[in-house]
Order: structure tokens, then C-alpha cells, then sequence
């Protein structure tokens, strides 16, 4: 006979003691970190005229700003997910000197601040600068130019992937490459067979961290891009642009709107990560 509900429930507090207490901490925490300003942006989102939000949204420079942020965010995310695999697999399988050192570079964006990092690239990749130079006669603008806004977000984002993969891979037993080596298998098939299934909840998980970093960053951005409206000019200097000119309305249309796209993106992402970890479980 099964035990009485009761007992069960009695026999999980004992089990995990402090549940409740920790429980209750962490959605106090949660929601006054997150919730609470979500929801007071939403209920000031709810209180703006639909008029503004079609005046703000359809205008030529939102839709260009919008086009830039997430296109060049995903772009970003995209190319840190292939190369900060490269770096953790380096870091993770090939012990060499300067180790130690290579592995802290990696959280070097974490580290400075946003601005710094904009004046430094700025400075790297400007006509004059030390690879604008060698760029700039082959027609190549980085600088003043959406390509640096990319520069920018990649820079910012490559640490969460890199970040989140080694985990991953310092779990990952090399005698399954071994095995499937020893069976005929080639490089690539072991690496889209065994290697690639056993990382791809990794690597999605860092990509979506990048996509969120990058669709959320305004220092470095604002340093390299030049900021021209139509060109390089990103959302959050937009929002930032409505305040300073006392639009409130129109900075919480803005803001609502990329919460929402964000969230959408992200939410998809999750999605997609979600149904592959119920299809290996179901397979397994």
C-alpha cells in the first residue's frame, strides 16, 4: 500500500530542511530584482496611448534602430557561439603555458567597463587606430560603421559562452570520442554524433545569454557605432534620447517594445532547448 500523501509531504521537510525558508527567500528576491521593475514598466506601458505607440514605432528611425539591435545581436551571439566553442575546447583539452593567463582574458569584458571597452575598440578600429589602419584601404569601416556595433557585442559576449561551454566539456568523457574512433567512425562524425548532442543544451544556453547581453548594451556600443540616426544608432540610445528630451511615454514605448521582443527571442530559445532536453530524455 502507498503511503498517505501526508506522510510523503512530512517526509520531503525532513529530507530537505529549510525548504520553505529558502523558497520563500528566493521569490522575495526574485521579485524584488526582476518582477517588480518588469511590472512597473508594464503597468506605465499600459497607461501610454496606443497613438504614441504607433507615432514611435512605425517612424523610420525606430524600425532602423530595432533592424540594427537585433540583427547585430544575433549576429554577435552567433559568431561567439562557433568561436567560443573553439576557445573552451582549447582551454578544456590542451593544457599549454600561459594556461592560466589565457583563461582569465577570457572574463576581461566582464571586468572593464562598458565605456572603457568602447573607447578601446574605438581606438583599435578608427581609421588611425593600430587595425583600422590596415583595414581601412581595403574598404573595410569598423569604426562609425554597423560592423563595430557588431565588433562591440561580440567583445562583450564571447565570456558567456566561453563561460558556459567548459562546464560542459570538462564533463564531457573523451572515451566516447575514443569508442566511436575506434569503430570506424571519422573526426567529423564523431564531432556532429557524439560531441555536438551531448553540448548543444550548453550551446544554446550560451547563446541565448550573449543575445540577452548584447540586445541590452549601450557603453561600448555607443563609443564605436558613432550613434547616426538610420546608420548606427541603436535602440537604447533612442530610449535614452527620450528622456533627455522629458518624452516619457515614448522612452516606455520603446522600452516595452524590445521587453517584448527580448522576451519573445528568448522565450523561443528556451523553447527549442526545452523540447531537445524532453526528445533525450524520451529517448533515453
Amino acid at each position: 500500500m502507498s503511503a498517505h500523501p501526508v506522510s510523503k509531504w512530512r517526509m520531503r521537510r525532513r529530507v530537505m530542511p529549510g525548504y520553505g525558508l529558502t523558497l520563500g527567500y528566493t521569490i522575495c528576491y526574485l521579485s524584488l530584482v526582476v518582477l517588480l521593475p518588469v511590472s512597473a514598466l508594464t503597468l506605465r506601458a499600459a497607461n501610454v496611448d496606443l497613438a504614441v505607440y504607433l507615432d514611435v514605432l512605425l517612424d523610420p528611425r525606430t524600425l532602423a534602430a530595432f533592424r540594427l539591435t537585433f540583427g547585430a545581436a544575433f549576429i554577435a551571439a552567433t559568431i561567439n557561439m562557433v568561436f567560443g566553442f573553439i576557445v573552451a575546447w582549447t582551454l578544456v583539452r590542451y593544457p599549454f603555458p600561459g594556461h592560466r593567463i589565457v583563461d582569465a582574458m577570457v572574463d576581461l569584458p566582464f571586468a572593464l567597463p562598458t565605456a572603457v571597452s568602447g573607447i578601446a575598440l574605438t581606438s583599435l578600429y578608427a581609421r588611425t587606430g593600430l587595425l583600422g589602419s590596415v583595414l581601412t584601404p581595403f574598404g573595410i569601416e569598423v569604426a562609425f560603421a554597423p560592423l563595430g556595433v557588431v565588433v562591440a557585442l561580440t567583445f562583450i559576449g564571447l565570456p558567456f559562452v566561453v563561460r558556459t561551454l567548459q562546464p560542459a566539456l570538462a564533463d564531457l568523457d573523451p572515451e566516447y570520442e575514443e569508442a566511436a574512433l575506434s569503430l570506424g567512425a571519422t573526426r567529423v562524425q564523431v564531432f556532429f554524433a557524439v560531441i555536438l548532442p551531448a553540448l548543444r543544451p550548453a550551446m544554446l544556453t550560451g547563446f541565448a545569454l550573449a543575445l540577452a547581453r548584447a540586445l541590452g548594451e549601450y557603453g561600448s556600443v555607443v563609443f564605436i557605432s558613432g550613434n547616426m540616426p538610420m546608420r548606427t544608432e541603436i535602440v537604447s540610445l533612442l530610449i535614452i534620447g527620450k528622456l533627455e528630451q522629458f518624452d516619457y511615454d515614448g522612452a516606455t514605448a520603446l522600452a516595452m517594445a524590445t521587453l517584448s521582443l527580448s522576451f519573445l527571442l528568448l522565450f523561443s530559445i528556451n523553447l527549442i532547448q526545452w523540447r531537445y532536453a524532453a526528445k533525450t530524455r524520451s529517448a533515453a
